[in-house]
């Protein structure tokens, strides 16, 4: 048997058949007839040069395959076939570094299942860039959005592409290299970071994306981000994630439910759904959790947004003189509301921050859903197998 390789291929359905990845390559592996635009397996060589210039996403596709494709079958296709079984093992069909594929598949294990994005949710382009051939990013700006003297230091982070396509959606993540080796003498492995911008960036139209990092104690990665200054070279792999996305249905419902920074892709799920300007869009609910106000990222622009757009329910539990309150117990004060909010089957729940926070969300929503006479378990498989139902937790 062969030993399975990675192919790069190209979308019929998405290319335009603009050329510019053709134009781009440097030792003539991609072709084209009057149909499709095709990558010549004997001699790719993976170098990604024509990855930026696609305006449309359709160059970002891999498939593991025995025996590569022929270009007389990509001639032929319509579509792209889906990702075949080797053996007993199905491979993943972006082929993601082996270290970032890890961190995703262990920060969705709480969906219960397969995470499956949303049916009306935009396609996405994933590992652009690789940890072999990272991007370049400039540092536009370092701003804290906490107060100083509190106990979390979290920043929002500016980076700009220039004039390299970094294409994200929101809910993607996307990986920091942070500079020098780790104990073992090799480089360090990307650190994911969840895209706190909309995928017009935080600057509409700017090519520039917005992260949200909390320092933390001996954190290499982290206390790295947060010390860069403006004009600082950072390298950057991704966009990953394909599940973790926003759904593209104005009517869809959003619940979501953070704590910290797993606030980054609730903002972009905000910060979009507030360009589109549409109207009579499909309700947005907040369920945030930190110590006090002063360590709550985006406490004052969460504060100015209408009601309308998005209704907030903020959680405190180390604010002086009063108990304690967490996410979940919020949740049982509003089990009305979620149990409503659970049963129609335009809404989706997002889940996003600390591990810890899980266990508690479930049992909240197992004491909801039960008081409403509804099985729990069952309504949140049923949720995930529809896309419905998503956890990023760290």
């Amino acid at each position: 048997m062969n030993q399975p390789v990675k192919q790069h291929l190209i979308d019929p359905e998405i290319c335009i058949r603009c050329h510019s990845c053709e134009a781009a390559c440097p030792i003539g592996a991609i072709e084209h007839d009057g149909t499709n635009v095709v990558v010549k397996a004997e001699a790719c060589n993976s170098c990604l040069n024509c990855i930026p210039v696609c305006p449309t996403g359709s160059i970002d596709n891999w498939r593991i395959v025995e025996t590569p494709y022929s270009l007389e079958e990509q001639y032929g296709w319509g579509e792209l076939p889906p990702q075949a079984k080797l053996g007993q093992d199905e491979a993943a069909p972006e082929a993601l570094d082996e270290a970032v594929a890890q961190m995703l598949a262990d920060a969705h294990k709480g969906a219960g299942g397969k995470a499956k994005a949303p049916a009306s949710a935009s396609k996405p382009s994933v590992n652009v860039y690789p940890a072999n051939h990272p991007a370049e990013a400039t540092v536009q700006g370092n701003y804290r959005l906490t107060a100083e003297g509190s106990d979390a230091d979290v920043r929002l982070i500016i980076l700009d592409f220039g004039a390299h396509r970094f294409p994200a959606l929101e809910g993607q993540s996307l990986g920091v290299i942070p500079p020098g080796l780790d104990r073992d003498g090799k480089p360090h492995n990307p650190r994911l970071y969840s895209i706190s911008s909309p995928r017009d960036g935080e600057r509409p139209n700017y090519n520039n994306v917005s992260l949200t990092v909390k320092r933390e104690p001996g954190g290499v990665c982290s206390n790295y981000v947060c010390d860069l200054q403006k004009g600082d070279k950072v390298r950057i792999t991704g966009p990953f994630g394909a599940t973790f996305l926003m759904p593209n249905d104005p009517k869809a419902r959003l619940l979501m439910i953070c704590t910290g920074t797993g606030s980054a892709p609730f903002r972009a799920f905000t910060m979009r759904r507030q360009r589109e300007g549409l109207r009579n869009t499909g309700e947005m609910t907040l369920f945030f959790g930190a110590r006090s106000p002063d360590s709550l990222p985006y406490f004052g622009p969460l504060n100015k947004i209408p009601s309308r757009v998005l209704r907030k329910h903020m959680v405190f539990s180390r604010i002086p003189g009063l108990p304690r309150e967490y996410v979940q117990d919020r949740m049982i004060v509003e089990a009305e509301e979620i149990a409503e909010l659970i049963a129609d089957p335009n809404a989706h729940i997002y889940i996003c921050g600390l591990r810890g926070m899980e266990e508690g969300v479930e049992k909240a929503f197992v004491n909801i859903a039960e008081s409403a006479g509804l099985p729990w378990a069952a309504l949140r498989d049923a949720m995930r197998e529809e896309g419905r139902y998503h956890v990023e937790t760290y």
